[in-house]
């Protein structure tokens, strides 16, 4: 099914990610995405891979996970329909930090870094607005980890033998 714009834009407007933008600044964002789709069980992004671009999630559900320094997998989060990932790359020019596997038959728009530093060179103000919006999810994100770790209180795991 194709989506109409006016549909678009108002899912888009909806999402964290592009709250704020004016009709001309969403438009050329819109311009700048490539919709991308995946299947069930798909790597999306994996850790430590480099990565040069960021994904608006448009429908599916998507796990989220890291490998801890014993090897093993950590689930960290499911992301959904309007969340997005992958902008860690777009401010710190790493790899990824994080592996995002599709869950269920998934529709994405890509962003890359190239097309988001074409929008700093055409709408300044819109670039700004995006990175603000980048942010607070960044620090709603860090926030929710903050509190995971303050809610582990120590003696709730076994201690190794000695």
């Amino acid at each position: 099914m194709t989506v109409s714009a006016p549909d678009l834009k108002a899912f888009l407007l909806a999402t964290p990610f592009f709250g704020g933008l004016s009709d001309s600044s969403l438009d050329l964002l819109i311009s700048m995405l490539v919709e991308c789709r995946f299947d069930i069980g798909a790597t999306i992004v994996a850790e430590g891979e480099p990565g040069r671009s960021m994904f608006i999630v448009k429908s599916g559900r998507l796990a989220v996970s890291k490998r801890a320094h014993a090897g093993t997998l950590v689930p960290i989060s499911v992301l959904e329909a309007g969340d997005f990932f992958g902008e860690m790359t777009l401010i710190e020019m790493q790899n990824r930090s994080a592996t995002v596997v599709a869950e269920s038959e998934t529709v994405l728009y890509e962003l890359t870094a190239q097309k988001l530093y074409a929008c700093y060179k055409a709408d300044i103000r819109a670039y700004v607005i995006v990175l603000q919006n980048i942010n607070r999810e960044l620090c709603r994100r860090l926030r929710r980890a903050d509190d995971r770790v303050t809610a582990h209180r120590p003696g709730d795991e076994e201690t190794p033998e000695r």
